[in-house]
């Protein structure tokens, strides 16, 4: 069992990653987690993360902050305590109204893997 530190892991971005936006790899393979990884997002007020798409699916905590989720489908609002499920190969982004928090979940062997 381990038990990390939010403020003891270090914010990293994605390769040609948008200002306002960092990422928090909370738990991965590193630590033996061989089936998931759990990451944490910061997002800035006015930013937004890339517009992308995956296979794999993710599922999505926010934490706190208020914005909206683009998709094909058209914008979806979120705030805190809300439960996010995006499918494999849907394309979206999510954009941050007020400083937003998430919690990410994703397959492990696709770790940070942007498509």
């Amino acid at each position: 069992m381990q038990v990390k530190k939010y403020a003891d892991v270090t914010p990293t971005t994605y390769a040609g990653g948008l200002a306002g936006v960092t990422m928090r790899e909370m738990i991965t393979a590193a630590d033996g987690a061989p089936t998931f990884a759990m990451r944490i997002f910061d997002v800035s007020a006015g930013a937004s993360t890339p517009y992308h798409h995956h296979a794999w699916e993710h599922e999505v905590f926010i934490v706190s902050g208020t914005g909206h989720i683009r998709s094909e489908q058209g914008d979806r609002p979120f705030a805190a305590g809300d439960s996010v499920f995006i499918a494999g190969d849907e394309p979206h982004c999510f954009v941050a109204d007020t400083p937003v928090q998430f919690v990410c979940v994703i397959p492990s062997p696709n770790l940070c893997q942007m498509g």
